[in-house]
């Protein structure tokens, strides 16, 4: 069974920027669709980014397009999030997913699986 485990988050200053890593283990990782939630206190959990199996193709959320950039190295069993032009609005709890299709990764806040998170804090 496959398991996420997500690293690279830390505190920013707002306009900074971070890279966020998830380490991938298991054989399915390079068919997989990919993804990244985030989840702030008080708040529902919110798509941010996916990436299909080759990344050949990846959508955004409105609120980063343009700021975050997703890839993955499936020779590395790897999948990144490149985060600019951080803000504060951007502090959150952020979860790397696996899903069984791309279009899944984006629809479904429950169900696929997921890894334990890590902390994102963007200070003013």
């Amino acid at each position: 069974q496959v398991q996420l485990v997500e690293s690279g988050g830390g505190l920013v200053q707002a306009g900074g920027s971070l890279r966020l890593s998830c380490a991938a283990s298991g054989r399915t990782f390079s068919s997989s669709a990919m993804g990244w939630f985030r989840q702030a206190p008080g708040k529902e959990r919110e798509f941010v980014a996916a990436i299909n199996w080759n990344g050949g193709r990846t959508y955004y959320g409105d609120s980063v397009q343009g700021r975050f950039t997703i890839s993955r190295d499936n020779a590395k069993n790897s999948v990144y999030l490149q985060m600019n032009s951080l803000k504060p609005e951007d502090t959150a709890v952020y979860y790397c997913k696996s899903d069984s299709s791309f279009l899944a990764v984006i629809q479904r806040t429950s169900g696929g699986l997921w890894g334990q998170g890590t902390q994102v804090t963007v200070s003013s």
